[in-house]
């Protein structure tokens, strides 16, 4: 039942989230919250940093058969003894990949909605600067978050058996 929560939660957290989100100012639009994170709105028409974004319906089917892959994992393990670790990352992927998959059936478009900003004024190695400045451009939602440390989760959990 607490993976169950768990999925539930951050689909609901998110949505939330994106609802606002939506109804406030215009794509692009930045609103600092505190000197680390920026919230701003921006529709990814596209997967991960919007590649196939000219291919939306394609990523919108891909978005639909791995949640559905993940879902079919999902029920075999979770009766499982021992597979905790392993039942809490594919929660986490679950509720980030339905929120996420929702919005591209929805809304055609996902909603991301924060970004951090790193300050690269001090930085003196010019890869490291140019890695950072990328990683400033980036925008996310709580879903993706959950994707992240979800499939870091199931990978531990692999980790774990050997």
């Amino acid at each position: 039942m607490p993976y169950i929560m768990t999925i539930v939660s951050l689909f609901a957290g998110d949505g939330i989230i994106k609802h606002f989100v939506e109804k406030g100012e215009s794509p692009g639009g930045r609103l600092p919250f505190g000197e680390k994170i920026v919230v701003k709105k921006y529709h990814n028409r596209g997967a991960m940093l919007n590649i196939g974004e000219k291919h939306q319906h394609f990523v919108a089917l891909l978005s639909l058969v791995f949640s559905a892959f993940v879902t079919g994992m999902f029920v075999v393990t979770l009766g499982m003894k021992g597979r905790g670790l392993l039942n809490t990352g594919l929660a986490l992927i679950l509720g980030g990949a339905y929120s996420n998959t929702y919005d591209r059936l929805k809304r055609k478009y996902v909603v991301d909605y924060f970004s951090f900003h790193i300050d690269t004024g001090r930085c003196r190695l010019r890869i490291w600067k140019r890695l950072v400045d990328r990683l400033n451009t980036i925008v996310f939602n709580l879903a993706d978050f959950g994707i992240i440390i979800g499939a870091m989760l199931f990978v531990i959990s692999g980790l774990d058996k050997n």
